[in-house]
């Protein structure tokens, strides 16, 4: 079994981000739930090709719409 290992930069707000063991590859449009925001994944990037079991990605990711709307009222 394949595992990938994320590393998500958050852009558009002040966040850590986090770097995380998934299972699954990470797509362009889907959505990830980091702490207590959801975020929309906008790039993925192979850090380097993959060694055995494990790929190494970067994905850039934006908060979603709706919870940036709730943040502003």
């Amino acid at each position: 079994m394949m595992t990938y290992k994320v590393s998500y930069v958050v852009v558009g707000i002040d966040h850590p981000g986090a770097i995380v063991n998934e299972f699954e590859p990470p797509e362009i449009g889907g959505r990830i739930q980091i702490g207590k925001k959801t975020f929309e994944i906008v790039e993925i990037h192979e850090v380097m090709p993959p060694r055995g079991d494990f790929a190494f990605l970067h994905a850039t990711v934006k908060p979603v719409a709706e919870e940036v709307q709730g943040a502003n009222s």
